[in-house]
């Protein structure tokens, strides 16, 4: 059973070098749901990656693998169609402002690694 925490992974890549390929598996091998959303087509540990900006609903964060330049595009879709509980800025994903537009949402944001908080519990 998917405990409750439904990530987007936004940047997901299908090379397994990448940390947001990583996280992927990381989040379904701990029991979370894993939604990859990319421009590219592929997938992850048999996991589609989603593209383009489809509905998904009850998620509870998203994961940033976009950097601040290539997030602008995605805020109207984060903010308004996700409408997640949280979003973690991974590092390099670091952008004030969405930062602050999300905080003024009600989002929680947190400049931190995914693959660490999974890895020590605190996710």
């Amino acid at each position: 059973m998917a405990k409750h925490k439904k990530t987007v992974v936004l940047g997901a890549s299908t090379k397994e070098s990448r940390a947001s390929n990583q996280v992927v598996h990381r989040l379904t091998r701990y029991g979370y749901e894993a939604v990859p959303l990319s421009i590219k087509k592929g997938e992850i540990g048999g996991i589609p990656i989603i593209n383009d900006f489809p509905a998904v609903e009850g998620v509870h964060t998203v994961s940033l693998y976009l950097n601040p330049q290539r997030q602008k595009q995605y805020y109207p879709y984060i903010l308004n169609e996700l409408q997640p509980e949280r979003i973690i800025f991974n590092p390099g994903t670091e952008n004030e402002e969405l930062a602050k537009l999300a905080v003024d949402k009600g989002i929680e944001t947190e400049n931190a690694c995914t693959l660490v908080l999974l890895s020590v519990g605190v996710y």
